[in-house]
């Protein structure tokens, strides 16, 4: 007997615990699909009012475009910041280096209000020198954003540079290349993948971050999370269980399209 093969026990116990977890995700499908003005179960009127209202709405369109040039802009800084910082340390290893990964972790270890009472503080002053770079801007809430999640990036670096062995920059250094070239050609080639998940983490955290963006926008940013936010405060709009299932497809379908490129993969590797 295999000892490492989960029972028919543990298969039901993780079965169950899916099924609970995915229950209340489950419950939004049917509601998004109400035809009154408020959160219900649909009693036989299924309707796409709220699918149409959200892909005719100005503020859901608008937000939805303010959340992806943030995300993306965001995570682009910080998988560039990330990469930097931990390709400089790992060159330039000396007693400092502790200490600055720790003080680059510390917004983890900060209360979310404490941080974004000091980013609105911080973008309130830019405005002052910039208007368009501050408060209520994109440029600032893609800087706020950055900063957040930086250090989720350096430690996904970190992990990933710990796991190039050393003496392939020696033996590219050996070879006549410079600190550079060794950067460009035999570095990053490595942790190419590494600065794809970075990426993609650092996506879906700026992407959810609502706590900071409360504090550091008004009129003119408003991100898909503060729109919901304000949808659930304000009316309870049914549009947000619309969104809420447009996001589970589009997660649903990724992860189906990697599983099939897994089996693909698998089936076409020899042996």
């Amino acid at each position: 007997m295999n000892i490492y093969r989960a029972g028919w026990l543990a298969k039901l116990l993780a079965l169950v615990t899916m099924g609970f977890l995915m229950l209340p995700l489950i419950a939004v499908i049917p509601v998004s699909f109400t035809g009154k003005r408020y959160l219900s179960m649909p009693e036989g009127d299924w309707s796409l009012r709220h699918y149409a209202t959200l892909l005719s709405s100005p503020e859901w369109l608008g937000s939805l475009l303010h959340s992806s040039v943030v995300a993306v802009c965001a995570a682009l800084l910080a998988t560039l910041l990330a990469t930097a910082f931990v390709i400089a340390i790992w060159y330039r290893s000396s007693a400092w280096t502790r200490w600055l990964i720790g003080l680059c972790m510390l917004p983890l270890i900060v209360p979310p209000v404490v941080s974004a009472m000091v980013l609105y503080f911080m973008t309130t002053r830019i405005s002052r020198i910039a208007p368009g770079l501050g408060y209520d801007s994109l440029p600032g809430v893609i800087l706020a954003h950055t900063l957040l999640i930086v250090p989720f990036g350096v430690i996904n670096m970190l992990v990933a540079i710990s796991r190039i062995d050393r003496r392939i920059e020696l033996a590219s250094r050996n070879l006549g290349a410079s600190m550079w070239q060794t950067t460009w050609m035999v570095i990053l080639p490595n942790l190419r993948l590494a600065m794809v998940t970075t990426f993609l983490l650092c996506f879906v955290l700026s992407w959810e971050e609502i706590a900071v963006t409360l504090f550091i926008t008004s009129w003119e940013v408003v991100t898909l999370p503060r729109q919901i936010w304000g949808g659930l405060r304000d009316n309870v709009d049914p549009v947000v269980a619309a969104i809420s299932t447009l996001l589970i497809g589009i997660v649903l379908l990724l992860l189906l399209t990697r599983m099939a490129v897994n089996s693909w993969r698998d089936a076409r590797r020899p042996g």
